[in-house]
């Protein structure tokens, strides 16, 4: 137990900018898959992130659209599952790289 939290320190303390010293774990897989790999899972995060920022400006258009006809929506709840998803997009690759 101690050495999973010497490890979690030893994460959570680390500089979250890429190339910032965090020793990555070794790994027997070729460096041409990885890097491949490394790739796919950038452009899959950058879509998540965005499909997050389209996802709070539709729901603050519908907000608004909603306000100004006098209607009364549950805006709010759809809000929290975008920003949900947000958070878990944005806390998947660290904590993948934490498990792993």
């Amino acid at each position: 137990m101690s050495s999973l939290l010497t490890k979690a320190s030893y994460y959570l303390a680390a500089d979250p900018s890429p190339g910032s010293g965090v020793p990555k774990p070794t790994s027997n897989a070729p460096s041409e898959l990885t890097s491949k790999v490394d790739t796919v899972l950038g452009i899959v995060a950058w879509a998540g992130t965005a499909a997050g920022v389209l996802g709070v400006l539709v729901t603050g258009a519908m907000m608004a659209v909603s306000l100004k006809r006098g209607e009364s929506s549950e805006h709010m709840s759809r809000l929290g599952m975008v920003l949900g998803g947000c958070v878990l997009v944005a806390t998947a690759g660290p904590l993948v790289d934490f498990v792993f």
